[in-house]
């Protein structure tokens, strides 16, 4: 039993009548623990140095197991008493009082629960002198010595403020600290990749914020009517790619000149349509004025057979109306469209079109800003080239025999965390569908005087881009790519080396949904890098080995940057209500909890003690915490305690670097 009973220090002028907090059993097992255990040594050391014991004669048979333990040397308390000697030995009470010891602890286990008890005994003392050594000062100052007086309390408050970590390991930190790639531009063709780096330079911005709206403008060109079939499956060539990068690192500049050449295009395409949509739309007229002056005729004719000339005549001009349908203005792109929106315009462009957007605009719309609910089947079918058929009240129904949809979206890193209030997003696959890029902003280091873009180099950008556009829109078919028999070869690679990745523990475990989709991420940038190499129209070739190598280099960027993201949307729950107890704690000052504080406080996010659990495992696993040894258990019934968690010293001041830390 603790003995709480005090006694004044004969030098303090104030009447203190308790002796100083301590516990001579809990100290006598501790030893006896230790004689009886090298491993109970070990246990006792990582918690203890000796000087929480109250009593001097057992810091002195500390010391002495000690000694032994660290030559190696058997710790029994007959080794005990020859490390001792014969007069310190009678000092701490002999060698009957080391076996009294023993006898007094009945298992080595327990050494855990009472150390942890002599450590907190130990800091109780401090404390308490800390409190006598106040008043003292204070009695000092009403003396009229107040020399100094703010600095000594300040030095002795913090004596027994400052965190101490012994017994502790560093934290390892729940955000993933990785050190992101750049996109590798030279993996590009040389008119793609030179105009971007040139750009980044330009500009001062990411390289990624180029190189990854070069691969979404190469998909806004094939997409629909490029597909590559590798050996076994195919897969189309649009992509899902978002660019997560602060406020003020001119996303919006390197936008607009990177898909310059897509407007230029569109306005190509639809200066070369116009004349056929004029001259059908004067003959739907035309048609409309026939139907109309027939039917009139039927109606007015007074002879059958006149009549039946007149609606012979209706049933021609309508059936010639409903194959006068008016071609829609050719569109390559909407920066902000609904999702019924975008379903229309895949239906009057032949199922091809894509997002093109500086800002997150389309996954608030898709998560329901005006629908009151998700809505998003259109990105998913969009995403794999599916069919789609499209019935609406009051709406004449539209089908889409193949639905391809391109994103190229630039947003606020603050978006990508939103993600995660929508769950539909994850558990429909949504999020499993994008490429990320997560890159540092240069925001603070940028060069005020940059090299500009040479303008041969904009020039090449801008032909060569336009060009392949308008060409592959001209395709009257889509067509497949082939690869040759060593690029097929590194495909079976890539799905053999990602497999194990997958399976519990290992790096893609938490996100099989955007893992899953990885080898054909690849493949589908394989057939873009392909059909930029061939421009000209020689894209009939199969795909090389060295081509798909420079993909399966791209789908490396965006993997690591992928695993980023899904951390900070809090992919993985685990790690997610690990997150949300640490943040707790640290808000709160939490040193010591049971898992029952923990969800009164966290309250809806768990609603009983076993949803903790998760969580609770991760941060022991990553020494944000500790569970203290459980007391033993007393004779008789009597219901076991609630498991208590110690928290690691550092975690507000680790909390507090995580959070003013970048983003990735």
């Amino acid at each position: 039993m603790a003995n709480l009973t005090v006694v004044a220090d004969p030098d303090d002028n104030a009447d203190f009548s308790r002796t100083l907090p301590h516990d001579i059993g809990a100290e006598q097992r501790v030893l006896g623990a230790m004689m009886l255990s090298l491993r109970a040594v070990t246990e006792a050391r990582e918690l203890l140095d000796g000087t929480e014991f109250y009593r001097p004669a057992h810091q002195v048979i500390w010391q002495a197991i000690c000694s032994l333990a660290d030559r190696g040397d058997p710790c029994e308390p007959t080794a005990v008493a020859a490390e001792l000697g014969p007069r310190p030995l009678d000092k701490v009470g002999g060698g009957p009082y080391l076996h009294t010891l023993i006898t007094e602890t009945v298992s080595s286990a327990q050494v855990g629960f009472y150390a942890h008890r002599l450590a907190d005994l130990a800091y109780a003392r401090d404390v308490a002198t800390t409190g006598i050594r106040l008043t003292q000062l204070g009695h000092q100052a009403a003396d009229g010595d107040t020399a100094d007086l703010r600095a000594a309390v300040t030095a002795a408050v913090q004596q027994i403020t400052t965190p101490n970590s012994r017994g502790w390991a560093d934290p390892t930190p729940l955000e993933v600290a990785r050190t992101l790639p750049d996109f590798p531009l030279w993996e590009l063709p040389d008119w793609l990749g030179e105009y971007a780096a040139r750009l980044a330079e330009q500009t001062q911005t990411p390289t990624d914020l180029a190189g990854c709206l070069a691969l979404a403008v190469l998909a806004v060109a094939a997409g629909g009517k490029i597909w590559v079939g590798p050996r076994g499956w195919s897969e189309p060539t649009n992509l899902f790619i978002v660019i997560a990068l602060g406020p003020a690192n001119r996303k919006s500049e390197v936008f607009k000149v990177m898909t310059a050449p897509i407007r230029a295009a569109e306005a190509a395409l639809r200066e070369q349509a116009q004349p056929q949509i004029d001259d059908i739309a004067l003959q739907r007229r035309v048609a409309e004025a026939d139907l109309d002056k027939a039917e009139k005729a039927a109606i007015n004719a007074i002879d059958n057979v006149v009549r039946q000339q007149h609606m012979d005549d209706a049933k021609i001009a309508a059936q010639k109306l409903q194959e006068l349908q008016v071609p829609a203005e050719p569109r390559l792109f909407s920066d902000d469209a609904t999702p019924e929106v975008l379903t229309s315009l895949l239906a009057r462009q032949g199922g091809r079109m894509a997002v093109l957007s500086p800002e997150g605009e389309v996954f608030s719309i898709a998560a329901g800003r005006y629908s009151g609910a998700p809505n998003f089947a259109v990105l998913k079918h969009g995403h794999a080239g599916e069919g789609m058929r499209i019935d609406r009240v009051g709406r004449a129904s539209e089908t889409i025999d193949s639905a391809h949809v391109t994103l190229g979206v630039c947003t606020q890193p603050d978006v990508l965390t939103g993600l995660a209030a929508t769950p539909e997003f994850r558990g429909q696959g949504l999020l499993g569908r994008i490429l990320y890029a997560v890159p540092d902003s240069l925001l603070g280091y940028r060069d005020p005087n940059p090299e500009l873009v040479p303008d041969h180099i904009t020039q090449a950008y801008d032909t060569t881009l336009t060009q392949l556009i308008t060409r592959l829109h001209a395709l009257p078919e889509p067509i497949t790519l082939t690869l040759d028999r060593a690029a097929n070869a590194a495909v079976h690679d890539l799905l053999r080396d990602t497999e194990p990745r997958y399976r519990p523990g290992n790096d893609l475990a938490h996100m099989p949904d955007w893992g899953g989709k990885y080898p054909g991420a690849v493949v589908r940038i394989a057939g873009l890098l392909h059909i930029a190499h061939h421009h000209h129209g020689t894209w009939t070739q199969p795909i090389t080995e060295a081509t798909f190598t420079a993909a399966r280099h791209i789908g490396e960027y965006f993997l690591t940057h992928a695993q980023a993201a899904y951390d900070l949307i809090g992919a993985d729950p685990d790690l997610a209500d690990a997150r949300a107890l640490r943040d707790w704690i640290a808000r709160t000052g939490t040193h010591r909890f049971t898992a029952s504080d923990a969800v009164q406080a966290l309250r809806p996010r768990f609603r009983k003690v076993a949803d903790l659990d998760p969580g609770l495992r991760v941060l022991e696993a990553h020494n944000w915490i500790r569970r203290l040894p459980t007391p033993p258990r007393g004779k008789g019934p009597g219901r076991s305690r609630a498991a208590l968690y110690e928290v690691h010293p550092d975690t507000l001041a680790l909390t507090s670097a995580v959070d003013a830390g970048p983003s990735s």
